[in-house]
């Protein structure tokens, strides 16, 4: 698919255009490119963002991450950063947006960042997290307080009572 066509599915997934989507748009770009990526159809590619900004979705659209499959993570630390892997080659690549040059005004970024060959964009850097594991399906417990189903991984236990992160208080004497 030509980036044109890229980008509408973008626009029209996101909802508008906008720079902070097309930060996204290059990175998965450049990321397909550094990595030999195609659409994951499963968990062939994952990326961990650093960011929950719009560019985020320009990520899903174009390489097929997202939450619900599993191999779109966060890890939130206010960055424009993402660590994008093949699990097909074991390859992986953090892609960090560089600074924008000073005196470009916010309602022009979107057109500054489109006409950036995605090198002049981003640092590419070694990935700071090991490529997370394959989603997991987990058994549902029924909360004993609320009644609500909770996977079992977080599902406490107190006074023999199974509850979710919810219904569950911390034990913490030094804030009552």
């Amino acid at each position: 698919m030509d980036e044109k066509t890229l980008w509408k599915k973008c626009a029209e997934f996101h909802g508008h255009v906008c720079g902070g989507l097309a930060i996204g748009f290059k990175a998965a770009l450049y990321a397909t490119d550094l990595l030999g990526l195609n659409f994951s159809g499963d968990e062939e590619v994952v990326c961990v963002t650093e960011t929950d900004a719009c560019g985020v979705d320009a990520i899903q659209v174009i390489l097929g991450t997202s939450v619900g499959k599993g191999n779109l993570l966060f890890h939130m630390t206010g960055k424009q950063a993402f660590s994008f892997y093949n699990r097909t080659t074991g390859k992986s690549v953090r892609l960090v947006l560089k600074a924008w040059p000073e005196g470009v005004p916010r309602e022009k970024m979107l057109d500054w960042f489109m006409n950036q060959d995605p090198k002049d964009l981003f640092d590419v850097k070694e990935v700071r997290i090991q490529l997370p594991e394959h989603a997991r399906i987990f058994e549902n417990y029924t909360c004993e307080q609320c009644g609500e189903a909770t996977g079992s991984n977080w599902i406490r236990i107190r006074n023999g009572k199974k509850l979710c992160l919810d219904c569950f208080q911390e034990y913490d004497r030094f804030h009552v």
